[in-house]
């Protein structure tokens, strides 16, 4: 018996319909079985954010349902929490892998892929920054090591060292033509991110405005920025 609550969130996407998904019943919960999360890195505090429905996942998730995307692609949503992006592509039938750092989300991936009455997914583990590879694989976990021709996130740089960070991942995961999709609640590292990913070879393709009045379902509202950044192979 697991010792923390969820309940069932239904998510309307565009051109996708409801999404329904098992999120954690509120920030508070915390259930480490058997340390595997201290193991990796994830701390009590930053434990149960995983399994929270964020707004950026939501908006990431529209723009995966209506933008044109060959399904020859091969896609990787990172940092994919409760993988609502991922599940759109799915349903889309595109070539698609979830990954995530906290040793709870393939199980939530899981059951929402259940939810959903869709086909079982990719999963893998993925972290950047400090390297816990070789712990994940010590669990059992599958750890992420192929590169995709699109990666996409959502509030994935919430800290002054992801920026650096995050820019080398993406390089060490994409192809050498590839797009990275952000879509950034304006935490104030995009910018610097965005430097650090140049020198990876990628250009900003698009920069979008964000905004979205405050609801019933999002008190807060949202103001953020959906960012596109692609690499090209240059030709001698």
């Amino acid at each position: 018996m697991h010792a923390y609550e969820t309940r069932i969130q239904t998510v309307e996407v565009r051109e996708a319909g409801n999404m329904r998904l098992r999120t954690l019943a509120d920030t508070q919960q915390f259930h480490d079985y058997k340390g595997m999360a201290a193991r990796l890195g994830v701390s009590s505090a930053t434990w149960p954010l995983f399994g929270q429905l964020w707004p950026s996942s939501v908006h990431l998730a529209n723009k995966v349902a209506t933008r044109p995307l060959d399904k020859k692609l091969r896609i990787l949503e990172i940092g994919c929490g409760l993988g609502l992006a991922s599940l759109v592509a799915h349903q889309r039938g595109l070539q698609i892998t979830a990954s995530d750092t906290h040793p709870l989300s393939s199980e939530f991936l899981r059951r929402n892929v259940h939810l959903n009455k869709l086909l079982p997914m990719r999963y893998k583990y993925g972290r950047w920054g400090k390297n816990y590879n070789q712990q994940a694989k010590i669990l059992g976990l599958e750890v992420l090591e192929s590169r995709f021709d699109l990666i996409m996130a959502s509030d994935v740089l919430y800290e002054p060292d992801m920026p650096n960070d995050l820019a080398a991942f993406i390089d060490q995961h994409s192809e050498p033509t590839a797009e990275f999709w952000l879509v950034d609640p304006n935490r104030g590292y995009a910018g610097r991110f965005g430097k650090e990913l140049q020198e990876h070879g990628f250009e900003l393709l698009e920069n979008t405005e964000l905004k979205e009045d405050p609801s019933e379902h999002n008190t807060k509202g949202f103001s953020g920025r959906f960012l596109r950044y692609g690499r090209q192979v240059v030709h001698q």
